[in-house]
């Protein structure tokens, strides 16, 4: 059997961090342990049956069977544009200013291969969404990290940022609500970071991939929102988190019409668009009856507010979470973050995301998602409680 060599670009690629933690439980789960999986991302409940009956409906419909058009239907593109409007009081062009997107990753990493030549610099949040850099390292960009700390409430410091290094880099990523942090933005934030997009001739990529989930009634703003925010860059949004759609792939970009161009132009190689069925069930849940994504939003804050409150109960003093279904908690001084994410894993069966695989500073802390009944939450906490690392 001949051993082919990967390419030079594939080993330069950054390691798969969630394959790495997927193993870890597959091990202890082929053991036969318990294990209560708060570590990924991924929605534990079903699409609502709107959504799922709509796609039902669409499959039988002959003209879903052929390819679909290279950039979408326009009735999805439309949708988007409703879904804005209301939303977020939003106008945008469905034929210059949307790209439907084979899923928000794709796009994210897409989205440096439409701007990047090999040598440019990209503004990367630290703690961040690891596949911002594997779209860098693809179209062989270099990172300039903006460090996320609790002093500045997980927002970059623009003042903080070198001066120079502004004035070369071409692209800068920025999610809210955050993962992994939880922190929200505001539309000042935004405001200051058109500002200094405008002024560097920086694209802005604004991930918003948990835009409907804001809780203690505030609801996260949108890039868009803010004055000036279409001239200097895009939003890409999900319907994988809002309307629990993650195995469906589904999601846009909206905003810059030159950037929308480059990210169509690139789709027009590499993708033959979505199965039109899916492009209308995604139609229906953005303007379709909305009250199973309210209802999410109010499951999430439920979640949250228990297993907090349990969490600060047995001695773990840790803050409410202000968006995302994630929490960021801090990790006792005397562990790093991968010892004490391995101690849950191993002693009590509760796996997290260690913080440092988000970035350097991600060190000190764990990602836990809220992604698991009420019930499992408060006995993930009982069994951390049984390894008596915390006082009450």
């Amino acid at each position: 059997m001949v051993n082919f060599e990967p390419s030079n670009t594939l080993k330069e690629l950054p390691e798969q961090f969630f394959a790495k933690l997927v193993q870890k439980v597959q091990k202890l789960k082929n053991e036969g342990h318990d294990i209560i999986n708060l570590g990924q991302g991924n929605p534990d409940l079903p699409t609502p049956p709107h959504i799922v009956a709509e796609l039902q409906t669409a499959a039988t419909q002959p003209n879903f069977h052929k390819y679909s058009p290279f950039r979408g239907y326009g009735f999805l593109k439309e949708a988007i544009c409703a879904y804005y409007k209301r939303e977020y009081n939003v106008e945008l062009d469905p034929n210059s200013e949307v790209a439907v997107l084979f899923g928000a990753k794709s796009g994210l990493v897409e989205i440096s291969r439409c701007i990047l030549n090999p040598g440019d610099t990209v503004l990367v949040p630290d703690p961040g969404y690891p596949d911002y850099w594997s779209g860098i390292a693809l179209a062989q960009g270099k990172m300039a990290f903006m460090p996320l700390l609790k002093e500045n409430h997980f927002l970059p410091d623009y003042t903080k940022l070198d001066n120079d290094i502004l004035k070369k880099s071409k692209l800068m990523f920025l999610n809210y609500p955050n993962n992994p942090t939880a922190a929200t933005a505001t539309t000042d934030f935004f405001d200051k970071t058109v500002e200094i997009a405008r002024k560097h001739h920086i694209c802005v990529v604004h991930d918003f991939a948990y835009g409907s989930i804001g809780y203690d009634g505030v609801k996260p703003p949108s890039f868009l929102q803010s004055e000036g925010a279409k001239d200097v860059g895009v939003e890409m949004y999900t319907l994988s988190k809002t309307y629990n759609m993650a195995g469906w792939r589904v999601a846009f970009a909206v905003g810059n019409p030159s950037v929308i161009e480059h990210l169509n132009l690139l789709q027009d190689h590499i993708h033959c668009s979505l199965f039109g069925g899916i492009q209308k069930a995604a139609a229906e849940a953005l303007t379709g009856d909305q009250r199973s994504a309210v209802e999410l939003r109010r499951t999430y804050e439920s979640r949250r507010d228990t297993f907090i409150k349990h969490l600060n109960t047995i001695g773990w003093k840790v803050e409410s979470p202000k968006g995302s279904f994630f929490c960021w908690l801090p990790v006792p001084k005397e562990y790093t973050s991968e010892e004490f994410a391995d101690i849950l894993l191993e002693k009590a069966h509760v796996m997290t995301a260690p913080g440092n695989g988000f970035g350097k500073f991600g060190e000190g802390f764990l990602r836990v998602g809220l992604l698991d009944t009420e019930e499992r939450l408060v006995e993930a906490v009982r069994r951390i409680e049984k390894l008596g690392i915390f006082t009450y």
